[in-house]
């Protein structure tokens, strides 16, 4: 049996507490739904921020809804280096210790002192697609995509297994370039 799984391209993003939502557009202010992602729960919103670094800035940045407990900014290696933030690769919510930045919203701005990051490339799965794929909770496999031109296999893949997750792997743009990935995707967990 072929253990496939959807392979989707996470573009740079925030995800915001509430008190920074606040600072950023106003008090009371609540994230509007553009469009519902692929986990369940999660969506992009219509509001924006830019991301200030050392060296330059990222306009238009998505912001993710709903706001979590405490405000984190996933860019690529590439943007990174581009606005010169020194961000370690992590886990998504792994941000002790991480790269800091200013966000600028239209009500104001925030200065983080951590919270940038580059994902760690990684796949969500629920507790059934866990046991029928023989694979674990933070297990590290690796996952080949294949593409007309540029396919490629991932290593050092993350699994993430929870029971409110949709089943999908989850790589940055530079990733995503990197394979040619392009509209729907699978991959081969090896």
């Amino acid at each position: 049996m072929k253990k496939e799984v959807l392979v989707e391209v996470s573009a740079r993003h925030v995800h915001l507490s509430p008190e920074h939502l606040e600072v950023l557009f106003g008090k009371g202010y609540e994230l509007t739904v553009k469009k519902m992602l692929s986990q369940p729960g999660q969506y992009a919103s219509n509001e924006r921020v830019t991301v200030v670094g050392p060296k330059r800035e990222l306009k238009n940045v998505s912001i993710l809804g709903p706001v979590r407990g405490s405000t984190q900014v996933e860019i690529s290696l590439t943007d990174a280096r581009s606005v010169g933030i020194n961000a370690p690769i992590r886990m998504s919510g792994d941000i002790k210790g991480s790269a800091g930045c200013t966000l600028i919203g239209p009500a104001g701005q925030v200065d983080i002192e951590e919270g940038v990051i580059v994902a760690k490339r990684h796949i969500h799965m629920t507790p059934q697609d866990a046991e029928s794929y023989g694979v674990k909770d933070h297990q590290v496999v690796s996952v080949k995509v294949e593409t007309p031109e540029r396919s490629l296999t991932f290593s050092d893949v993350v699994i993430r297994v929870r029971s409110d997750f949709a089943s999908a792997m989850h790589i940055d743009t530079d990733e995503g370039n990197s394979a040619g990935v392009v509209g729907e995707q699978y991959g081969e967990i090896l």
